[in-house]
């Protein structure tokens, strides 16, 4: 492995073993070998016509790729790997057909390698010269076309001159195969051999012309190159030599069979023979591959070859998906190989494994990684799989070492070269529309352009190709950049010419934030999922930039609020501090969070971050209710009943738009409190804002009527599902299935498969938690659920759900009940006083009592119960008697 120089002069520890690594691109080289070994039997097949120009090309392959992610590498890995096994990587497994048949070439077509068409015919004529024969109907046009152009000039001398001499060990034959094969024409031709004067050369070339024409039989041997005589009566200009190209593949076919050889042209840096708009180059190196279809072609670059575009017919010769079928299966956000029709392939980010292995060689001190695991790690994580983000991170490595600290990974951000390489071949609208992008998590083409505040999509379209724009056709808006693309514009030193300043960023934040409004409001799509991105993207914008004004982003909060599912909304970005409260946006960015959080922490921790946000005072008026109302709702669940109530009396006072929820959970306090004709009287004034259905069935299962309660439940379902709200839907599913668990246990079961799907996709964690409780109910009377009791016991007291620890006792005495074990139920009733000791939730002490057919304590004070406590009483007795009589049926 040579040693990487770079590094070497990073440091003057010479201990310090810095070595060039290369890392896997196995499946990339499998893609080389599936296509060449397709190209080899193509070529092979009898049918092959090296002179046929209509039929479509399979000859090249296209790997792709962000600037930076090893494409030269990769490149010149395949040149080595077909020009002597020993210079194939470890990892890549050997291919079928002996590699001593090809004629492998790589031609860096980078500006800075001062190429140009001629050096690139040069360079692959070069390396045919390897043969050791000449090619006479090509060297025939090729000394046409330097007498022409190079008057005065000798080959040889260009070539030692232009360092072609040094590249290709061979290139000091060229100028001799040239003149023999001049030598071959003039004796079939009984003409004098031309020197080094151009007019005895013309009169060569004019005899030859006229002799084919003629088809004499002294030059039969060139007879068969049918458009031998046209080239060499055409103009000598690049055009011609980009169509002697047909010339050279020619020649090569007439090799004999044993020193026949395929040639794999390997063009790298192709996205610098130039744009969209000046496709002279591109028009020219695309006659060499349709003019040579028994060569094959390696192209590395960062774009993908548009070739196949029917669109680009009259810029290129042959363009559109019949002359190009390889090139034209590409499926927006299915970047891989899938086989030898395939033809453009993604050089993609290394993996995990990939980055610690180059890392771990790139840098070594006696035969160990310089750099340590941990370091590594942070390293590899930050860049998300980049190759170039790890050169750089190496090179700062070294750079922090000469200081005589010790590198942490605090010292690897954002580097600012990874700007310039991104925007180096772009225009200077689609820098803009980067620029402007990077401050979305994802993005479609129309806003985009709405972003940058442009007025036509062009440059959004172009730069949707580029290879650090990575698609998602499943996703909400299809595209994304690339993530260290996308940190790196967004924090890093920005010094080239176009930078923004922070007032252009602002201006774009503002723009972003009014089009992801616009997007909500009349986008073509107005569910919960465009809801739920444009407020994450929303959210962040106005905490990032500190956008004084919410606007649309308080209709949507009230939207999100509405269906009570939660999905999580915005984690705290890189180096924001979340604990500190100073803008509005900082306020509901906070409230919104610990409502989504409070499905995952403690409800005692959801209060206190609401408190902070109330106590803040920075919402608006109009939003300022929604933390106190889910205050009052947390404090509910944690048990501080008293506070709970004030709490929704505040929001009803408001009289805003939480104010009818804020009465159902009055009226859901009256019924903790057993004052149940209060509840049933509210319930009959809400309507479904307030959630009637769910309120009149939680008030009549603890009646003892079940399936009354049922039908609310299902009620409130159906009407949830008119309304589109699938958090609502599902919680009335959960508990009517926990209701029927009491009288049905089979239709339960059903009612509770369709709660399990209803949830899918929901994180509704007191929802699920009451389908396991009605699932207890359901098994009543069954041997071995307590182990289902203790999990959901501490499930409970981990989220803070204590109010529903005395419905989960309840299933308990249900179960204990049935079984007639008086003992347990003596203890589960003896908890429920304990948990129930404030009043609220008192009424279950006196169910447990009924199931069990037991008297009430002399100092207990009833509830209110609707039909009264004898019937109450009877009912519940009733449930328990009859579980009795079902299980002893079953047995």
């Amino acid at each position: 492995m040579p040693r990487d120089l770079r590094m070497l002069f990073g440091a003057n520890d010479r201990s310090v073993e810095a070595e060039e690594a290369f890392t896997n691109r196995q499946d990339q080289w499998q893609a080389v070998v599936a296509a060449l070994t397709d190209h080899l039997q193509r070529v092979a097949d009898t049918s092959f016509d090296v002179e046929d120009l209509a039929s479509p090309r399979h000859n090249v392959l296209v790997a792709h790729g962000v600037g930076g992610i090893g494409k030269s590498t990769f490149s010149r890995k395949i040149e080595a790997s077909l020009t002597h096994s020993d210079g194939r990587p470890a990892q890549w497994t050997a291919p079928a057909w002996p590699i001593e048949r090809l004629l492998p070439v790589r031609i860096d077509l980078a500006r800075s390698s001062g190429i140009d068409f001629e050096r690139v015919v040069l360079s692959i004529r070069l390396a045919v010269a390897a043969l050791g024969r000449p090619m006479p109907a090509f060297d025939l046009a090729l000394r046409r076309h330097w007498e022409r152009n190079h008057p005065g000039e000798p080959l040889e001398e260009y070539l030692r001159r232009g360092g072609l001499f040094s590249r290709f060990s061979n290139a000091v034959n060229l100028p001799g195969q040239v003149q023999s094969a001049l030598a071959d024409v003039a004796g079939a031709l009984a003409l004098a051999m031309p020197g080094t004067v151009g007019g005895a050369f013309g009169q060569l070339t004019t005899a030859l012309v006229g002799a084919l024409r003629e088809r004499r039989q002294t030059v039969r041997a060139l007879a068969g190159c049918s458009r031998l005589a046209d080239i060499l009566e055409a103009e000598p200009d690049l055009e011609t030599l980009s169509f002697a190209a047909h010339l050279l593949a020619w020649d090569l076919t007439q090799l004999p069979a044993a020193r026949r050889v395929t040639p794999v042209i390997l063009f790298d840096s192709f996205e610098e023979v130039g744009d969209r708009t000046h496709r002279d180059f591109e028009r020219l190196l695309q006659r060499i591959v349709w003019l040579m279809p028994n060569a094959f072609f390696v192209v590395t670059g960062r774009d993908r070859l548009q070739w196949a575009e029917d669109g680009l017919q009259g810029q290129l010769d042959w363009a559109g998906p019949t002359s190009w079928p390889g090139l034209a299966g590409h499926v927006p956000g299915a970047r891989t190989h899938g086989g030898p029709a395939a033809r453009q392939i993604l050089v993609g980010d290394f993996s995990r494994q990939d980055c610690d292995d180059h890392l771990a060689r790139r840098l070594a001190h006696n035969g160990e990684p310089l750099i340590g695991p941990d370091l590594r790690r942070a390293i590899t994580e930050r860049s998300h799989g980049l190759p170039l983000y790890l050169d750089l991170a190496v090179m700062r490595f070294l750079e922090i070492r000469r200081s005589q600290r010790v590198p942490s990974p605090d010292d690897f951000g954002d580097f600012p070269a990874l700007i310039s390489r991104t925007l180096s071949d772009l225009t200077s609208d689609e820098r803009h529309v980067l620029r402007s992008v990077s401050l979305l998590d994802a993005f479609s083409v129309p806003l985009a352009t709405q972003v940058a505040g442009l007025t036509h999509d062009a440059a959004a379209l172009r730069l949707t190709e580029r290879p650090f724009i990575r698609e998602d056709l499943t996703g909400l808006w299809p595209f994304h950049l690339h993530q260290v693309v996308r940190s790196t514009i967004r924090n890093a030193a920005d010094h080239t010419d176009d930078r923004w300043s922070e007032q252009d960023w602002h201006r774009a934040a503002l723009r972003a934030q009014a089009a992801l409004g616009q997007e909500w409001a009349r986008g073509p799509r107005r569910d919960r999922a465009v809801l739920i991105g444009v407020l994450r993207q929303g959210l962040r914008l106005a905490r990032d930039f500190n956008l004084a004004e919410l606007g649309w982003l308080t209709e949507a909060a009230f939207s999100y609020v509405s269906d009570s599912v939660w999905e999580p909304l915005a984690p705290p970005a890189h180096g924001h501090d979340s604990a500190v409260l100073s803008t509005p946006a900082d306020a509901l960015v906070e409230t919104l969070s610990a409502l989504a959080r409070r499905q995952r922490e403690h409800r005692a921790r959801t209060v206190e971050r609401l408190t902070a946000v109330i106590d803040s005072g920075l919402l608006p008026a109009e939003l300022q209710e929604m933390p106190v109302y889910y205050r009052a709702k947390a404090l509910r669940d944690i048990g501080r009943s008293q506070d709970s109530r004030r709490g929704y009396q505040q929001v009803v006072d408001a009289g805003g738009r939480l104010a009818q929820a804020a009465r159902r959970g009055l009226a859901q306090a009256a019924r903790l409190a057993g004052d149940f004709p209060t509840t049933l009287a509210a319930a009959r004034t809400l309507g479904w804002e307030g959630r009637h259905q769910r309120v009149l069935g939680d008030l009549y299962w603890i009646q003892g009527e079940p399936q009354r309660a049922a039908e609310a439940y299902l009620a409130g379902r159906l009407e949830a599902e008119q309304h589109a709200k699938a958090g609502e839907a599902a919680h009335n599913q959960a508990l009517r299935a926990l209701a029927l668990a009491f009288v049905d246990p089979r239709q339960a079961e059903d009612e509770l498969d369709l709660a399990e799907q209803l949830l899918v996709g929901l994180d509704l964690r007191a929802t699920t938690i009451n389908a396991a409780i009605a699932s207890l109910i359901r098994d009543a009377g069954s041997p071995a659920i307590e182990d289902r009791v203790r999990i959901l016991r501490t499930e409970l007291d981990v989220a803070g759900l204590t109010s529903m620890m005395p419905t989960l006792e309840v299933a308990v005495a249900f179960h204990q009940a049935v079984l007639d074990d008086h003992g347990a139920l003596n203890a589960t009733i003896a908890r429920l006083r304990e948990q129930t000791s404030d009043g609220t939730y008192a009424y279950y002490t006196d169910i447990g009592h009924f199931m069990a057919g037991l008297p009430l304590p002399a100092d207990h004070t009833p509830p209110h119960w609707l039909d009264g406590e004898e019937t109450t009483r009877a009912r519940w007795r009733a449930m328990v008697t009859a579980r009795r009589d079902l299980l002893r049926t079953a047995r």
